[in-house]
């Protein structure tokens, strides 16, 4: 192995000596790979986004630089370094390993959210940190106070972590417009370096990142060929109908519960990535229900910040032996070292499985495993697709939300708590270089300070003719308007639940659930375990852990993931190349061998999944696919077949279902996943001549 020394040798000139000792103490041997490769261009200033997978010391490739220049930088007046995550519990676990090295390297970090103290709150300000760790939404907060913003008028460099996730979403549009304001309040440009997991599009990240008019390095580590995945899709045997008796589900679902537990007692530590909390929910409770002494935990953005710590601790000292979870882990909160990883279901998208699936094998020179766990034979065929352009690094590209004009509006709001009077030129040439407004024009700018203008109260004054923007008389509504809006995340109402025994906090519920089961004496199942409402008070909900195996299962707003366009092709082109072959006279088996070869499946279980597609061909029924549209009508039904994608037959259904209803006259019923749109016709024989012209 290259030694410490060599390995040092041409990277340690970018580095202050200080620095390196400190590298050294902390037991570190050598620099890893995505260090290489990016200490010299942050050191030398460049805007750069990191691409590694979790476990490859991205944090300290941007680090040991930066801290590097702030022992060269004597002067100790304000913010030097803006660190920037998606998530508090990222804030902690960044916090934590900072700590260290602001001892050893003798400089002060701290941390600033929504809850932070007020004592807190009121030290930074009057004795800020080097460094701040803080989220978008408080970094909106952080820039409209005097005295913070003052501090931040001497940042060199910022951070944003976890970008990738940031990028395809209004919270990272919004922190777009923020670092533009930030480089307006600077009165020059700084330094930002982004972090992330492996994206399809890294082009657009970083052109997302550093603006408009800026260049950005890309530094990029393939852990492609360190990925090991198989799809597994379990049959029910005699032992499974009596533990789905027991269990109250059905035999599919028993099979898999045990075949989790038995990957539970042959590996030392596992995560079980679900697609949705309620199925996160109903895993652990039959868990819970069949052995409550198996130690398996649950983890999601729902619950508690107490349950969520807890769970994590817990995994990483050893209390847990495994966590089901949903995307709260895919991030890269600290829970110790991961062996492997199971995708409950298929994962939707192949970067969503290389993310979830990086989590086990922590270490850079170790494999990252991962099982996916198919429910059915679409889900099978979808779940091998998904893995073979994981396997091949064809993951979906990142789509940026394009010049959102609410978000715009917002950030003008914001632009007078700097001063009061602006020119609609001056806000064009600050908001313009933000890239998802690369294309915002003059007139579109007008139109948002128009309807800011006539609202009702007025958000800003505004003399078009003279193209002068000013602050409104009164000063309240904007101030309401702004800081009610200062989380771009959707707005649902919720309720806390409260254990009543201890008056300690579990989790929230969304309000759709509560008006549906919102009532004294109900059961429900919450953080995998089954509780009764006790009492209801206003936004809190008390209840009491019950000895019951069953209760209502919660659903929260916003939890469907996409399946993009490219993966519902692929698996209408597999399809396709199912149904030429059979038509063919090429037996099954022989079929299944041949395509085993490309997807990572056992050829008895892909033969399952084949089974519909080939008994459907030797019906001599057709086969919807890529290159096919299939239509039923089935009683009052009209159903599509499609390989569009989650997206794609979303916008298709409403058209359908919107021109159909204008043709009849009345509203028409409307469901669609990836693949099937279902309309539900009132009458359908009376109008089945208007519809099908």
């Amino acid at each position: 192995m290259e030694s410490i020394e060599s390995n040092l040798k041409d990277i340690s000139k970018y580095l202050h000596p200080r620095v390196v000792r400190a590298f050294l103490r902390r037991g570190f041997k050598e620099l890893t790979e995505v260090q290489r490769k990016a200490i010299p261009y942050i050191a030398r200033g460049e805007n750069v986004l990191v691409i590694a997978p979790t476990g490859t010391g991205k944090t300290e490739a941007v680090l040991l630089p930066l801290l590097s220049k702030l022992l060269d930088d004597k002067v100790d007046n304000g913010i030097k370094i803006l660190y920037i995550t998606p998530l508090r519990a990222l804030n902690r676990d960044l916090l934590d390993r900072i700590l260290w090295w602001a001892n050893e390297l003798e400089f002060k970090v701290a941390v600033r959210h929504g809850d932070t103290e007020p004592r807190e709150r009121v030290r930074q300000s009057k004795e800020p940190p080097h460094m701040l760790i803080t989220t978008p939404e408080t970094l909106q907060a952080v820039l409209s106070g005097r005295r913070l913003r003052e501090h931040l008028k001497h940042v060199k460099h910022v951070i944003v972590d976890e970008v990738h996730e940031l990028a395809e979403d209004k919270r990272g549009i919004q922190l777009s417009l923020a670092l533009e304001r930030l480089r307006y309040i600077i009165g020059s440009d700084f330094q930002v370096i982004g972090l992330s997991a492996t994206v399809g599009s890294p082009e657009e990240v970083a052109k997302f990142l550093a603006g408009m008019g800026r260049s950005c390095r890309i530094v990029k580590v393939d852990i492609m060929k360190r990925i090991d995945i198989r799809v597994v899709s379990p049959k029910p045997e005699d032992k499974d109908f009596e533990l789905a008796e027991k269990l109250y589900v059905h035999p599919e679902v028993a099979v898999k519960l045990r075949f989790i537990k038995d990957l539970l007692n042959r590996n030392e530590s596992i995560l079980v990535f679900t697609n949705t909390r309620a199925t996160a929910e109903v895993l652990t409770s039959r868990f819970k229900v069949w052995n409550p002494d198996i130690p398996l935990g649950i983890h999601h953005g729902s619950l508690s910040k107490i349950s969520r710590e807890s769970a994590e601790r817990s995994l990483k000292f050893g209390g847990l032996k495994g966590l089901v979870c949903t995307s709260s882990l895919e991030l890269g909160i600290d829970i110790g070292r991961i062996e492997l990883v199971v995708q409950y279901g298929s994962p939707r998208q192949a970067v969503r499985l290389v993310q979830r699936v990086g989590r086990s094998g922590h270490k850079i020179t170790e494999v990252s495993k991962g099982i996916i766990l198919t429910m059915d034979q679409d889900d099978t065929l979808e779940s091998i697709v998904i893995t073979r352009r994981a396997k091949k690094g064809l993951l979906e590209p990142i789509e940026i939300p394009r010049k959102p004009l609410d978000v715009l509006c917002h950030q003008i709001a914001a632009l007078f708590q700097i001063k009061r009077r602006w020119r609609i030129d001056e806000i064009y040439k600050i908001y313009s270089r933000a890239y998802p407004y690369k294309d915002l024009t003059p007139d579109e700018l007008v139109e948002v300070l128009r309807y800011m203008h006539e609202r009702y109260p007025r958000l800003a004054w505004v003399n078009f003719e003279d193209g002068v923007v000013l602050k409104p008389r009164r000063t309240r509504p904007l101030y309401e308007y702004f800081f009610e809006n200062l989380s771009m995340i959707p707005d649902e109402k919720q309720y806390i639940v409260v254990n009543i025994q201890d008056n300690t906090p579990i989790g929230i519920l969304d309000e759709a659930f509560v008006a549906e089961y919102g009532e004294i004496g109900v059961k429900f199942v919450f953080r995998g375990s089954l509780w009764k409402i006790e009492d209801i008070a206003q936004d809190r909900i008390y209840v009491r852990p019950i000895d019951d195996p069953t209760g209502a299962i919660p659903s929260w707003v916003g939890e469907e993931i996409p399946v993009p366009y490219e993966i519902a092709q692929e698996v209408g082109k597999l399809k396709r190349r199912i149904e030429r072959a059979i038509k063919e006279g090429i037996p099954p088996e022989q079929l299944v061998h041949s395509l085993s070869q490309n997807y990572f499946i056992s050829e008895e279980d892909l033969l399952d999944a084949i089974k519909p597609i080939v008994d459907q061909v030797v019906l001599g029924y057709p086969v919807p696919n890529d290159r096919r549209v299939l239509i039923e009508v089935v009683e009052d039904f009209i159903v599509v077949h499609t390989h569009l994608g989650t997206l794609a037959n979303r916008a298709l259904a409403r058209l359908l279902s919107d021109k159909i209803a204008s043709l009849i006259g009345m509203s028409v019923g409307v469901q669609q996943d990836a693949y099937t749109i279902i309309l539900q016709i009132p009458y359908i024989d009376r109008y089945y001549g208007s519809i099908t012209r």
